[in-house]
């Protein structure tokens, strides 16, 4: 197959975090690959790397060679616009949600126009963590069978990796798209945050019956329904400065 070079495929990015068997990278890779996706970050793999990983990447050599290997998920992050968490559990607290068809949609529109786009998907036991989707924009779905919904970490990134490619193929997006909507990046954000939970410590805002990790939590699911332009994102720094400089 000829080698695909859109370079809207280069602006994502596809992170594993705490990949547990080795053997599903390798199948991460392979699945990546051939819909044309090349840029892989690890989280804290486990017994990685092996020949094992090598085996199940079935000659995806070079995504698991050049992939990426983080500490921590903020890692990963850097430089990024967009994140979305890939999870098929159900939470306490309901993060913004879309499916996999809605995702890719959104991600043709940022990628066309160069911003980075992440795509994180967790172990293999558990999922994510609400610790991890805390960093994340938006929750990814892929409907299956209610009944019995046991869907392997590579099988999603393929099934994710294949309606991305069709979406970019079909090209619906190239007539229809204005100028470029820049939305404010990761590192950006989590800046806020920290000034944001810094002014309501200052504001002695937090009390006992106020969890300070619920609400911060909550508070992000807000930004994170807006969508924040770097523009926008600018202006409520500026408010909170006004109340309290930022302590990095």
């Amino acid at each position: 197959m000829k080698k695909e070079t859109n370079y809207t495929f280069d602006n994502i990015r596809v992170v594993m975090v705490n990949t547990t068997e080795a053997g599903n990278i390798g199948a991460g890779a392979r699945a990546m690959k051939n819909m044309c996706l090349s840029h892989l970050y690890l989280v804290n793999p486990k017994n990685y790397p092996c020949a094992m990983a090598t085996a199940r990447a079935s000659g995806a050599d070079d995504v698991l060679a050049n992939a990426v290997i983080c500490k921590t998920l903020s890692q990963a992050l850097q430089g990024v616009n967009w994140i979305i968490g890939a999870s098929a559990r159900q939470r306490t607290i309901k993060w913004m949600q879309m499916d996999v068809v809605e995702a890719c949609v959104e991600i043709q529109k940022i990628t066309t126009f160069g911003q980075q786009v992440a795509v994180v998907f967790g172990s293999e036991k558990s999922g994510l963590t609400n610790e991890e989707l805390d960093l994340c924009q938006v929750l990814m779905t892929i409907p299956g069978n209610p009944d019995y919904f046991s869907l392997n970490v590579a099988s999603a990134i393929q099934v994710f990796g294949y309606q991305n490619f069709i979406l970019n193929r079909q090209g619906l997006l190239k007539n229809t798209l204005n100028k470029p909507f820049k939305k404010a990046g990761f590192d950006e954000l989590e800046s806020f945050y920290t000034h944001l939970r810094q002014v309501l410590e200052h504001l002695d805002y937090f009390e006992e019956k106020r969890s300070k990790a619920l609400l911060m939590r909550r508070l992000r699911r807000f930004f994170n329904r807006a969508v924040l332009e770097k523009e926008e994102l600018a202006i409520f720094r500026g408010i909170l400065r006004n109340i309290k400089p930022f302590q990095k």
